[in-house]
């Protein structure tokens, strides 16, 4: 059986079965202590502000999360840096890093819509090795790491078998700087919405990731997203089966933003269906006019 991508990250990042198993339960902690940060401020935040793009909030509860988080990781794992969506990079003894998302969703949480979540990924070298998402208003927790299995709570969770693109139900989203750039997946939206059974914009990176690992949703692609966003979701897919890779079904590189998780069964159609959305120049009411290749 061939080892995953997180597997072979792991053996070369020198981390034995037992340390993996502290680390995915400090991350499990970690994701848990956000949650609950989470649900004490749901539906009565004190504090809403833009990061100074549209659409790009912060709230009270996304800070306290966070710390509470940073704090709990510099206790267990002192030597590891971190990489936090509110409070930047902290540089670690070696090349493993947290990546954490103290509140994925914060426009749907402050929104009182429940789809949010904590998620806690462990890098190497900007490798995805294992991760935790907490998503709290379902009161489940999705986790794994090479070795140990991935799981939604403690039951065991895949990818699905799907195997053809008509069949399947997809989920994407749409970055912060849709509104000032072409590249902005309004198109590849449409498209795809007519090639599948459906598609979803969830509005939290790191649910889509989890309900893909769990079999939830069949595939995933979005641009625009941090490393944070990214890290435990894709080692859960990974760990969970599942096909990851960049939109020209090369590797995935984290940094990049850009991603492609689906069943192995529709990967190639997907690539296929992705490669033919091509946007245009042009500007309507601040969103760019598109054409696709083959309507």
């Amino acid at each position: 059986m061939n080892k995953s991508k997180c597997s072979k990250t792991a053996d070369l990042a020198g981390l034995s079965k037992l340390e993996l198993e502290k680390l995915v339960g400090v991350a499990k902690v970690a994701s848990k202590k956000g949650g609950e940060i989470l649900m004490s401020h749901y539906g009565h935040l004190n504090s809403i502000k833009s990061k100074g793009r549209v659409g790009d909030l912060v709230t009270n509860a996304d800070l306290s999360a966070e710390k509470i988080i940073l704090d709990y990781l510099n206790e267990q794992t002192p030597n590891i840096g971190v990489l936090a969506e509110e409070s930047g990079c902290k540089d670690g003894e070696s090349s493993l890093k947290w990546c954490v998302d103290p509140l994925d969703g914060t426009t749907n949480f402050a929104h009182g819509y429940p789809l949010f979540a904590t998620s806690i990924g462990l890098t190497w070298q900007s490798q995805p090795i294992l991760g935790s998402i907490s998503i709290p208003f379902l009161e489940e927790t999705y986790w794994g790491a090479p070795g140990i299995g991935v799981f939604c709570n403690d039951q065991p969770i895949k990818v699905t078998t799907c195997k053809s693109l008509i069949d399947s139900l997809l989920v994407t989203g749409f970055a912060y700087d849709r509104h000032t750039r072409l590249d902005n997946n309004y198109a590849e939206f449409c498209w795809l919405t007519h090639r599948t059974r459906g598609v979803r914009r969830g509005g939290a990176a790191a649910v889509d990731l989890a309900f893909v690992a769990a079999g939830r949703l069949d595939g995933y692609w979005e641009r625009g997203l941090a490393q944070w966003d990214l890290a435990a979701g894709t080692a859960l897919v990974d760990l969970a089966g599942g096909y990851l890779g960049d939109y020209r079904g090369g590797e995935m590189d984290i940094k990049t933003g850009r991603v492609i998780a689906c069943s192995h069964g529709i990967k190639d159609e997907l690539l296929t269906e992705l490669a033919k959305v091509k946007p245009l120049n042009g500007e309507l009411f601040g969103a760019p006019e598109v054409k696709t290749i083959g309507s």
